[in-house]
């Protein structure tokens, strides 16, 4: 596929197998992207997984719908990286958003871009993609080896001394070169649990905490509004949060439930609230129940005389307030608030809510921390473990739902992979 050669076209010798082993664990995005490069250069690529079979989280991911990138213009694309979007965008500078559909076209994959600008296979399903990725990759003599739990060991990260847990018994295994490609912390059940941390700080690695990214948070509802309200959506609404770096603004839907609020508005936020929470204990997101009426108008319409009708009826009727919003009106206002007209105007386009926690990172959609870029060289190796790169959710950055995920998780096995590669020329000369 001419538009994926220039992922191995490298200013250096492709190695014939079985000159140089490569060690892959984990079986994701980011472990078959990298796979995939490798393999086309010529070396022996061993991917490694815990799983029965690799892919799991791509396909779960798919299961909605194959949200596979997003046809954002490259800055905006970038910005959604947040702190990490100089780092990230190093990555994408090898595979973006529209590399990435030109790879999918290669598989035999036709792709189309949504109202929302997310890019999906013609069918919305991951497992045609999968198959065909996989059939690729075994063409390239790419060896999977399922039911194998990497055992990281207490000694020094050794490519040449891998050791791994199988139904079997331990194995052994060799390598001149190893990818991490474990995944974060948010799906214990598809092998992404966060065990790696400790064996790797334990080897000098600089790893961030792991946290809950595109998760929900809880906030404390009356049990009135929670028996009433919970599993609500809010399909046009707002979402406002201030934090160091300004105020944040976002447009969209979310879903109240009986603990709190989650959806992809919530996930869009979820990297400032988090942060909020961590630094003062709490974080006030500001609601705008209204988002097509300016302050003035809403205003206007609050102060009209309503005459026998009761205040429900008048918000119904001369703004569209009703359910679940008029339910947050009378949850997080008090009772003299909720009479005054002025304050009450003033609530519908900015309503305080109060988040306390995020929820559990097993929960999450994807997972914040992880190594850091410090500990890692220009090639993604790791400082403290030569021959030992990184790559995907194992690194600390993070993302919001909508294709940016899964872009970021290829780019990154792509850069570890070309990395690898950089790295054997130097020891051939």
């Amino acid at each position: 596929m001419a538009a994926f050669a220039t992922t191995t076209e490298l200013s250096m010798p492709a190695y014939p197998s079985p000159v140089f082993r490569i060690a892959i664990i984990g079986g994701g995005p980011a472990g078959l992207m990298a796979a995939e490069v490798l393999g086309a250069a010529g070396v022996q690529v061993d991917l490694y997984d815990a799983m029965p079979s690799v892919g799991r989280k791509f396909l779960l991911a798919g299961k909605g719908g194959m949200n596979i990138t997003h046809s954002e213009p490259r800055e905006a694309f970038t910005a959604r990286y947040g702190s990490r979007a100089a780092q990230v965008s190093h990555w994408l500078d090898g595979f973006d958003g529209p590399a990435v559909r030109a790879w999918i076209a290669g598989l035999g994959i036709d792709t189309f871009v949504g109202s929302s600008g997310r890019v999906f296979p013609t069918d919305m399903k991951a497992a045609p993609l999968l198959r065909a990725w996989l059939h690729r990759l075994r063409e390239s003599g790419v060896r999977l080896h399922m039911r194998h739990r990497w055992l990281p060991g207490e000694g020094k990260l050794d490519p040449a001394a891998l050791r791994f847990a199988t139904p079997e018994g331990e194995v052994l295994a060799q390598a001149d070169c190893v990818i991490l490609a474990l995944g974060g912390g948010s799906w214990k059940r598809l092998g992404s649990d966060g065990a790696w941390v400790a064996p790797l700080r334990a080897q000098g690695v600089e790893v961030a905490e792991l946290a809950p990214s595109n998760c929900g948070f809880d906030v404390d509802w009356s049990a009135h509004f929670r028996e009433r309200y919970a599993g609500a959506p809010l399909l046009t609404v707002a979402v406002a949060i201030d934090d160091a770096a300004g105020a944040h603004f976002k447009r969209g839907q979310f879903v109240v439930t009986a603990g709190g609020v989650e959806g992809s508005l919530i996930y869009a936020l979820s990297a400032p609230i988090r942060e909020r929470i961590a630094r003062d204990g709490s974080a006030t997101i500001w609601l705008d129940l209204a988002p097509d009426w300016t302050a003035e108008k809403v205003a206007a319409e609050v102060a009209r005389p309503r005459g026998a009708r009761s205040l429900a009826s008048h918000l119904q009727s001369r703004l569209g307030i009703k359910g679940v919003q008029a339910g947050l009106l009378r949850e997080c206002l008090s009772k003299d608030d909720y009479q005054d007209p002025a304050l009450l105007a003033a609530a519908i386009k900015r309503l305080p809510v109060k988040l306390l926690r995020a929820r559990p990172i097993d929960e999450a959609i994807s997972s914040a921390g992880g190594i850091t870029f410090a500990a890692l060289d220009a090639h993604q190796m790791l400082v403290a473990a030569p021959g030992v790169f990184a790559a995907g959710e194992m690194i600390d950055w993070e993302a919001p739902t909508g294709g940016y995920l899964l872009t970021a998780c290829f780019a990154s096995g792509r850069a570890a992979a070309q990395g690898v590669l950089a790295w054997l020329a130097q020891r051939a000369l």
